[in-house]
């Protein structure tokens, strides 16, 4: 009898978070592929009839959406990694007594709603805002020059956003970096480009790894960015998603979107990580 319970401990720990999983997770990612392949309309309601021509009406109509989203999400996730990466190595390395500040710092426009926060740069990056109207006025830039509804400032506002979400697993990775193998590594007459490259870079991966992708998947999928930074002309997926489900109701076009995007994250992040090996970045995190 105790053998028994001993054995069903486990299954009893994990079975919240599974049920979990399979109530909010699960069962509406069945729901949603099965509403992907239904006709109808949001009046006379929808059947199933195995309609999988929803995925090829999707892509043909809003294939540059998809496009365009996993370019703004890779250049995003690129600038995340060349701010996040010195910013997180300095904390760990130089930042001393004040780490938790800094850290702190870095979290704090989190306690600020996501949507202000995307607001607060049309303000910034407005016409005649703080950073454009000073500028205009001294004659850097003329009158026309705009930032606002282009893809530099849904890139800039998205990197912005999701920097922490870099930031973070990389110093997590960098915290456990011994660095007297660095200075073991400058002992043995290499250079500091040397030893970054050789032993600070390669314990770091894990971290580099988990910071992309916790900035990728969410990064692509976003919407915020896009409705108030990029105007109509900067669409990503994620507003088409949004206004099927919300104005137009077309809900299994909606669903065969969705299905779609998170198929694409899917593909590309076994793909990234297959590419980055991670069986040997594991092995580099238990040393």
């Amino acid at each position: 009898m105790r053998r028994l319970r001993a054995a069903a401990v486990p299954y009893l720990l994990i079975l919240p978070g599974g049920l979990w999983l399979v109530i909010f997770f699960v069962i509406p990612v069945i729901a949603l592929i099965s509403l992907s392949t239904q006709q109808g309309d949001i009046v006379d309601g929808f059947t199933q009839t195995f309609h999988f021509a929803n995925y090829a009406t999707a892509w043909g109509n809003y294939h540059q959406q998809f496009l365009r989203s996993l370019m703004y999400g890779g250049l995003a996730t690129i600038l995340c990694i060349v701010l996040a990466y010195p910013m997180a190595y300095w904390i760990a390395f130089r930042g001393g007594a004040r780490k938790s500040m800094y850290l702190f710092l870095i979290l704090l426009p989190f306690f600020v709603s996501f949507v202000l926060r995307t607001v607060s740069w049309q303000y910034i990056l407005g016409d005649n805002g703080l950073v454009l109207g000073p500028l205009k006025s001294a004659g850097i830039f003329p009158q026309g020059f705009r930032i606002l509804a282009t893809g530099t400032a849904v890139v800039g506002g998205l990197t912005y956003n999701y920097l922490p979400f870099m930031v973070l697993p990389i110093y997590v990775a960098l915290e456990r970096v011994d660095f007297r193998l660095v200075e073991a590594a400058q002992d043995l007459y290499a250079s500091r480009a040397v030893a970054f490259r050789r032993v600070v870079l390669p314990l770091s991966l894990p971290g580099l790894f988990a910071g992309v992708l916790l900035t990728f998947v969410p990064v692509a999928a976003d919407y915020v960015n896009a409705s108030l930074l990029g105007g109509t002309s900067n669409t990503m997926v994620g507003n088409i998603i949004q206004d099927e489900f919300l104005n137009v109701q077309d809900y299994p076009t909606g669903s065969a979107l969705s299905f779609m995007l998170m198929a694409l994250l899917l593909i590309g992040m076994f793909s990234y990580a297959r590419a980055l090996g991670t069986e040997e970045v594991l092995e580099v995190a238990a040393r």
